[in-house]
């Protein structure tokens, strides 16, 4: 009984215990400040303004302060020169900390291209205007020209016609063709007789023309009552034919 007491109260043994008190609080305190300074805990840094700045000069103003610069999107402003900033986040102003990064948005050197749709003679002026404001095209007002009403036929760029799967830029200016509601002389078929002229008919079917063609007309006669009515009326033609007056007055002569 007075070994298992001696060995509780031992040096040794309480001397681990403090031991391993103070390599606990040692972590704890280290963690902290570790911590603290690791992330520069209580420091912070006013964002400059980098917009319409060139990239080069951004990079140069970001690294004096502790700060880096990342491109995070393009843009096209055509009055600016190619690489300046256009826009930042965060915004100029607001304190970050130094291992904070700013993205920004830089000027492209040329406006961006998009692919023309099939929309020429395949949409109404309001589908093809609808469509293209939606992808980002810019469009002016509509020319007219003869053909069916508020139908798409061409689409002008700078005066000259694209076609459907043109890349075209964002910032170009598209003129959409639109029918009037007029025909255009071109689009009517015309029958050329040139065409015809070599072409033979045959015989039967002249004869049966001319027939039609020809009129008839019937020839009237008095019959007496004392003799028989003919089975059938002589027909004759119509320059051969006279009226039965005429007839009575060159018996009558």
């Amino acid at each position: 009984m007075g070994n298992k007491v001696s060995k509780i109260f031992s040096t040794y043994l309480w001397g681990n215990i403090y031991a391993m008190f103070l390599v606990l609080a040692l972590l704890c305190v280290g963690l902290k400040y570790g911590i603290d300074l690791y992330t520069h805990h209580g420091e912070s840094i006013v964002v400059p303004n980098f917009v319409h700045k060139q990239y080069d000069d951004a990079c140069d103003m970001a690294d004096k302060v502790g700060l880096t610069i990342e491109v995070s999107d393009t843009g096209y402003v055509k009055e600016l020169p190619p690489d300046c900033i256009l826009e930042q986040s965060p915004v100029p102003g607001k304190r970050i900390k130094s291992t904070h990064v700013v993205y920004v948005t830089i000027n492209a050197a040329t406006a961006p291209s998009l692919v023309l749709p099939d929309l020429i003679d395949n949409s109404s002026y309001r589908e093809a205007q609808a469509k293209l404001l939606s992808m980002g095209f810019k469009v002016g007002d509509p020319v007219y020209r003869p053909g069916e009403r508020d139908w798409v036929y061409g689409i002008l760029v700078n005066g000259k016609p694209v076609h459907t799967g043109d890349r075209i830029p964002r910032d170009a200016i598209l003129v959409i063709q639109v029918g009037d509601g007029t025909r255009n002389y071109a689009d009517t078929t015309l029958i050329d007789q040139d065409e015809f002229d070599g072409v033979d008919v045959p015989e039967d079917d002249k004869s049966a023309n001319d027939e039609d063609d020809y009129e008839y007309e019937y020839k009237w006669e008095v019959v007496p009552e004392d003799q028989d009515v003919p089975d059938a009326i002589e027909e004759r033609p119509l320059d051969e034919a006279t009226e039965p007056e005429e007839q009575g007055g060159e018996k009558s002569e």
